[in-house]
């Protein structure tokens, strides 16, 4: 229907009901009044049906969408029914020095009654008829406070809405057996398995925008004991602020299932070492290189210098950053190798960055146990070149991303990683260049991590492979690693270890569990397979030892470690036993040991055990 005939219709709709109300009205009371003739009833209709119209578009209730009326529009009726029941009055008492209150209560009551049953009756009509000849997905509702009164109301209210809300829970004992909008608070969260069974339940929405991640996983581990699927609305600003409407689900992902609350940064703090700062990121194609280099434009630099041996991911860092930035911040892509000291002593040199990130490393754990001599040239001299180049530069701070696996290596990787700590500890000592280094868990996403490999598992149709039931992990998202990063460099004073406070440590096998289960399959259908523990890995990680853990936090969640310290010719001792890289060639003793891989690992594990 076009708004002119809506129009059309609606005014011509309230006259009906005007004159219908002030007729009723007199003959109700006709046998009570001799006064109220023919020609005082005509000027009283007259003077109802234009004050009505005047108020009626006053309050606009002719442009008013009433399939979603509410009491607002209810409001608006009685202002506007009372308003032109009072200019009647008023011009009865000109007209015939007499007011007819009781006509005119008469009709301002069937007026009420009779305008606002009109509009309410097709949203009635609209939810119960119109609403259910369509097929919905019947929803339970997590969630009885204003989100999911909101969801409540918006899945009713649209005809083209998927889902039909048959049920609500919630925690708060005050809320049981209420009604939302109709719809019951049929129990709390710990009933969702019943009540999901009981009501036929197809879909599962938590409506609760301010959950902190430890309350999702509570009640996702309910959700998870059925097979409906569960989503969950979205934010309120991003409601209010319209990008997004309130049906618009999203689907839960694993990084909600955490059970940690993501870091916060210090704003002030950052801006303060990073805005027109020239900073360098080294590995700025890779998954946290990217994403400091994305987080750190944000703060205004004067320059992001990109430096990856990667052509095509430091292409694609650099594009994204330019139409991202859109010329307020210098970008220069720097294709180059940390092995390469000749290369990263004139990078620094030319460029004289103020802050680096060097965020370039081999990671891999069963990678480098078959390729350890890369590990070494590439975490360890790469490192060295990288921070001795800095310190020449008179870099102002540099931070080091380092790994869970540092603490008690039992791999090449976790090794050559705790030595390249030890490098930038004894620089610090050395150098007017503030060294930190900065450690966390896996990072969920990250290349070559096990997100990825699980959802490639899962669209194969299984199995998903899990290396053993009761291996753990501490996992953190790519941008809760490149906040930590980019707020250690904020708080360094210089030879720190920072640690996340990650929370509690995963089970791998309930990450695989949950994946299959957000992938929209059962356990049954794409099944997990153990392997077997591969080289080099530990069952449990650590983030500290039990002689580095310092009690106090520097930052909400943010610990310093106490490692040890190495006597410095202890370590550049060890480390003139492996092959320089400024001589373009390994050493013929490196060899030999590179190719006895337990030889380099004993050798390694030794000196970096003695200094944890």
């Amino acid at each position: 229907m076009t708004y002119q005939k809506r129009l059309s219709c609606l005014a011509a709709l309230d006259s009906a009901i005007v004159l219908f109300s002030i007729y009723i009205g007199y003959f109700l009371l006709h046998p009570y009044i001799d006064i109220y003739n023919a020609g005082t009833l005509a000027v009283s209709s007259i003077s109802l049906l234009i004050s009505h119209h005047l108020f009626a578009a006053l309050y606009r209730l002719y442009q008013k969408a009433w399939e979603y009326a509410s009491v607002h529009e209810l409001i608006a009726i009685v202002k506007a029914v009372t308003l032109s029941v009072l200019v009647t009055a008023i011009v009865q008492l000109v007209a015939f020095q007499d007011i007819y209150v009781r006509v005119l209560l008469i009709t301002w009551m069937l007026h009420i009654l009779l305008i606002g049953g009109s509009r309410f009756s097709w949203r009635l009509y609209r939810n119960h008829f119109i609403a259910r000849d369509k097929e919905k997905k019947r929803a339970l509702i997590v969630g009885a406070g204003s989100g999911g009164s909101m969801v409540v109301r918006q899945l009713l209210s649209h005809t083209d809405a998927d889902f039909r809300p048959v049920a609500l829970v919630d925690d708060d004992h005050n809320k049981q057996r209420l009604q939302i909008h109709g719809i019951t608070v049929a129990g709390q969260t710990a009933d969702i398995p019943r009540l999901v069974k009981q009501w036929k339940i197809d879909h599962i929405i938590i409506a609760i925008p301010s959950l902190k991640r430890s309350e999702i996983q509570h009640i996702y581990k309910q959700c998870a004991k059925t097979s409906a699927k569960v989503q969950i609305m979205p934010l309120i600003e991003d409601v209010i602020t319209g990008r997004v409407s309130v049906s618009q689900f999203r689907e839960v992902q694993v990084e909600d299932l955490l059970g940690r609350d993501p870091v916060e940064l210090n704003i002030e703090s950052i801006a303060e070492y990073a805005a027109g700062r020239t900073i360098l990121v080294t590995g700025a194609g890779g998954s946290i290189g990217s994403e400091i280099c994305r987080q750190i434009s944000t703060f205004q630099p004067r320059k992001i210098i990109l430096v990856g041996h990667g052509e095509n991911s430091i292409y694609q860092i650099d594009l994204e950053l330019r139409n991202r930035c859109k010329g307020s911040i210098e970008i220069i892509p720097i294709i180059g190798d940390i092995q390469d000291r000749e290369r990263m002593f004139h990078v620094m040199e030319e460029y004289r960055p103020d802050v680096v990130y060097h965020a370039a490393a081999h990671k891999h754990v069963p990678l480098m146990e078959h390729n350890p001599q890369e590990a070494v040239k590439n975490n360890i001299f790469g490192t060295k070149n990288l921070a001795e180049a800095a310190s020449a530069a008179g870099v102002n701070k540099f931070v080091l991303i380092s790994s869970d696996k540092a603490v008690n290596p039992t791999n090449v990787m976790g090794a050559t990683k705790r030595l390249a700590e030890m490098i930038i500890q004894q620089l610090d000592k050395e150098s007017e260049t503030r060294f930190v280094a900065v450690r966390f868990g896996n990072v969920l996403g990250s290349r070559g991590s096990v997100i990825p490999l699980f959802k490639k598992q899962i669209q194969a149709g299984g199995p998903v492979t899990v290396t053993h039931p009761d291996m753990t992990r501490y996992f953190m998202t790519i941008p809760e690693a490149s906040r930590l990063v980019i707020q250690a460099g904020a708080l360094a004073k210089g030879g720190e270890i920072f640690v996340l406070d990650m929370g509690e440590p995963v089970k791998i096998v309930d990450l695989a569990k949950n994946l299959i289960k957000l992938s929209g399959f059962s356990i049954e259908e794409v099944g997990i397979k153990f392997s077997g523990i591969r080289p080099g890995e530990k069952m449990y990680e650590e983030l500290l030892n039990k002689n580095e853990i310092h009690p106090n936090q520097v930052f909400p969640k943010i610990h310093v470690g106490k490692a040890a310290q190495v006597e410095p010719e202890v370590l550049w001792e060890f480390i003139d036993t492996l092959p320089s890289k400024s001589n373009r060639m390994l050493k013929k003793e490196l060899i030999e040991i590179a190719n006895a891989k337990d030889g380099l690992q004993r050798l390694m594990k030794e000196v970096s055990g003695l200094l944890i």
